[in-house]
């Protein structure tokens, strides 16, 4: 084989070499770092259905710290309760949604939690805009929705969803606090005596009109019975008076 051909053989071999190894090194690269929500009942009016959501790390110096989820239409605040999050972590609803957190993870760690929802909405796709926070303040927003059949750089978690089952209807507005009846307030020992008080007066003030009308009427008996007395005695004293004469 000539000298030509081989340097020609060599070139090829490594050509190919390069390629195959850049092919390695693109499928090694990790993939953007992204959000993503599933449910075990993904399926419209589904009832108790469990959402799990992932966030996955994409800072190389800190670790999440908390999670907000705005809640799509037709979910509200009060219709989630959380099922699993990472230790310490706690949920908190929002006027839109809710968030989630608590002592920060580790960095690099991916941050899981699950919530169960009351009933999942009469709808095709549920989109749950997600605004992640780190321990140093960086904050990641996954909140952009596909428009014109363009992929978003940063989307929204979406979760897609089944035909409602035959039957299913929606369940009545959970009751919120303001709604709900309050009790009749009971009276407390301080109320209760100062009642009893007030009422301690008013009791001695009728025995004392009572005592009162009893002095009044007596004394008039007396009255008269001296009346009575003195007219007798007069009479009395006038016929012995006229005998006389």
């Amino acid at each position: 084989m000539s000298t030509h051909l081989v340097a020609h053989a060599g070139r090829r071999i490594a050509l190919a070499g390069a390629a195959a190894l850049t092919a390695t090194l693109t499928l090694a690269t990790p993939a953007a770092a992204h959000a993503e929500v599933e449910a075990d009942k993904p399926q419209a009016l589904a009832e108790n259905a469990t959402l799990g959501f992932v966030s996955e790390a994409e800072s190389a110096s800190a670790g999440f710290t908390e999670l907000r989820v705005v809640l799509p239409e037709g979910i509200a605040p009060d219709d989630v309760t959380l099922d699993e999050a990472p230790k310490g972590w706690k949920l908190k609803a929002t006027d839109d949604g809710y968030t989630v957190g608590g002592p920060a993870l580790k960095t690099g760690v991916d941050a899981e939690h699950k919530i169960k929802v009351r009933q999942l909405p009469d709808a095709k796709e549920l989109a749950f805009k997600t605004v992640e926070t780190y321990s140093d303040g960086e904050v990641s927003r996954w909140i952009e929705l596909p428009t014109g059949g363009e992929e978003p750089e940063q989307p929204a978690p979406v979760l897609t969803l089944k035909a409602a089952a035959p039957g299913a209807t929606p369940l009545s507005p959970s009751p919120t606090a303001s709604e709900m009846p309050s009790p009749t307030p009971t009276p407390s020992a301080t109320e209760s005596a100062t009642t009893a008080a007030g009422a301690e007066p008013e009791n001695t003030a009728a025995e004392e009109d009572e005592g009162s009308s009893a002095g009044v009427i007596i004394g008039g008996v007396v009255v008269a019975l001296l009346v009575l007395g003195g007219g007798a005695w007069w009479l009395a004293k006038r016929r012995t008076a006229s005998s006389h004469n």
